[in-house]
């Protein structure tokens, strides 16, 4: 870095300062000069998808699969505007991302008239990205640039959530000034710092009510992810001794073979031993989740009243009041200083895949898709598993990889669309080749984004469980027919664009095509066909608690009604 530079090169330095080194993006006109400036050969790669939505999924799978910063290019209006669901869906989740998007020059807003790709007004993509983003600044003073963009890392990194910065194209090689605090800073970020006061006061508390109890359970929520606290997190278990779950969205914050894990907490659908379990117990630890209808099965999230603790959203509440300003990392740290009883309890993992049928010729069940991944995860190491939203979401619940794998899925916004760009990000930024999970529909929306894979060199296996439509949906629907969707020949697809594909419609057959896949060096789909209304167990669960907590309302009704009638 140097006192004064131009903009664009100060965005690269910056960037590679930061340990950055792979942008996602598409070019445009009112970005080609950023675009470009990023692509310099200086240490950052570039990396192209077909569309916007899929260049956000790549970026938000890479945060996720290598714990960075993931960097997006984009050109204005028509290209920031498709990229809004996915920043929507990382501002949801607590993933780090930060967008660049290209903007007219002075002369041009100077003109008076509308410029190609603007909505409403030149600020409206600024105003809509206000809404998804922990943070906003469109970069037009040469003096305050770079102090600007510093503001809006530090502050993705420390909120873990998405940050945009708006570039017009006259900007890029405008000469700035860079301050010296930037120029000697180390590139190190860091979270908020914890009230250490607050902090140590709700750690003893905590310890206290630890201590007294004889049946206490952990639940591990995404924050332990995003605030990198797992190897803490396995350390305040294996000192406890105590039991730990995780919830829908933090899948993975906890690993799946350690013999305190007992599995997925998903409340009331949960597998029944961990139902048993959190109704015995006389105290929750819960470290990091998110009170989001997804994590606690569609319902309100059980609250022991004067016998949990609660650290989210740095603050921790502890039976009946909050400690604010205390962040989920420094927290757990916190408690492993403090004294705690050990806790014997022999803990056993629990899914919902006990006594499925493992016929090897007959038409494969969803199920049974879920235990063959099973068993190649068993098998074959460094594999990361990324779900797609709808069935899959739900049928990922019951997938367990082992703790030197990875699990990615979009457990709370459940954009559909999400699974094969953000594994293809994911294994381009961790070197570790994706598993996919992922039903027919999501495919047909974002799939086809890995024609990309070879020029990444990248080969992701993708299993499309093909039910010829939406088929989370038919279970609640009358007209069926408007949730089907065209028959694609998915295995040709593959070998169209370079890759190798299979079919299978037995569990012998799918065994066998992953490993073929495996050991195939290309990217890889294995269109699986199962029955129209096959659904995997976690998600008919949830349909029918749906279904119960729908028709409760009409039955007091018809109570009251009677009620009535009698009088």
């Amino acid at each position: 870095m140097k006192r004064h530079m131009a903009l664009g090169d100060f965005l690269v330095a910056y960037l590679r300062k930061i340990g950055v080194d792979t942008v996602f993006g598409i070019p445009g006109d009112l970005a080609l000069k950023l675009f470009f400036a990023l692509g310099r050969k200086h240490g950052i790669r570039i990396v192209t998808l077909s569309h916007e939505p899929g260049v956000g999924f790549a970026a938000d799978g890479y945060a996720r699969a290598t714990g960075k910063i993931g960097v997006v290019c984009v050109t204005y209006g028509a290209g920031g505007h498709n990229m809004v669901n996915p920043v929507a869906g990382s501002f949801s989740e607590r993933v780090p991302i930060l967008i660049f998007s290209g903007g007219p020059g002075e002369e041009e807003r100077k003109l008076g008239t509308l410029i190609h790709h603007q909505a409403r007004e030149i600020e409206s993509q600024h105003r809509i990205y206000q809404e998804v983003t922990c943070v906003s600044r469109v970069l037009t003073d040469p003096i305050r640039a770079a102090s600007e963009l510093h503001e809006v890392v530090r502050a993705i990194w420390s909120e873990q959530r998405p940050g945009y910065v708006e570039i017009h194209r006259d900007m890029v090689d405008r000469m700035i000034e860079v301050p010296d605090e930037i120029i000697e800073w180390d590139g190190r970020l860091h979270f908020h710092e914890s009230d250490t006061r607050k902090l140590e006061e709700a750690a003893r508390e905590t310890a206290q009510m630890f201590n007294a109890s004889r049946h206490p359970v952990t639940i591990a929520g995404i924050e332990i992810h995003r605030y990198k606290a797992a190897h803490d997190l396995v350390e305040l278990a294996e000192k406890t001794g105590s039991p730990v779950c995780t919830t829908v969205l933090g899948k993975g914050a906890f690993p799946m073979d350690h013999p305190q894990y007992m599995g997925v907490h998903v409340g009331p659908i949960s597998p029944p031993p961990i139902v048993a379990r959190m109704d015995a117990a006389d105290f929750v630890l819960n470290l990091g989740c998110l009170k989001t209808d997804m994590n606690f099965g569609n319902r309100a999230p059980r609250v022991i009243q004067g016998q949990s603790v609660w650290a989210v959203d740095r603050k921790v509440d502890v039976k009946y009041h909050t400690y604010t300003e205390v962040g989920v990392r420094e927290f757990v740290r916190a408690l492993l200083r403090q004294e705690l009883r050990q806790h014997e309890e022999k803990v056993t993992y629990a899914d919902n895949l006990g006594g499925v049928p493992t016929s090897e010729t007959r038409q494969v069940k969803v199920a049974q898709i879920l235990v063959a991944v099973n068993d190649f995860l068993a098998t074959h190491k460094n594999y990361i598993v990324v779900t797609e939203s709808g069935d899959m979401l739900f049928g990922g619940l019951d997938v367990r990889v082992p703790s030197h794998s990875t699990y990615l899925a979009q457990g709370f916004y459940a954009s559909m669309g999400f699974a094969v760009p953000a594994a293809m990000g994911a294994q381009a930024g961790s070197g570790m080749r994706p598993i996919v999970l992922c039903g027919d529909g999501g495919f047909q929306m974002t799939g086809t984004e890995i024609s990309h894979a070879a020029a990444w060199r990248i080969n992701p296996i993708v299993i499309v469980i093909n039910n010829g439509g939406w088929g989370i949906f038919r279970p609640i629907v009358e007209r069926r027919e408007l949730l089907d969707i065209p028959p694609w020949p998915y295995a040709k697809i593959a070998r169209d664009l370079g890759g190798a594909g299979f079919e299978a419609r037995s569990l012998g057959q799918l065994r066998r095509a992953l490993v073929a896949a495996h050991k195939s060096s290309s990217f890889a789909i294995i269109d699986v066909r199962v029955r129209r209304d096959d659904l995997s167990p976690v998600t008919i669960k949830y349909i029918r608690a749906a279904a119960r907590r729908s028709q409760a309302p009409r039955e007091a009704r018809r109570a009251r009604s009677n009620s009535h009638e009698r009088i």
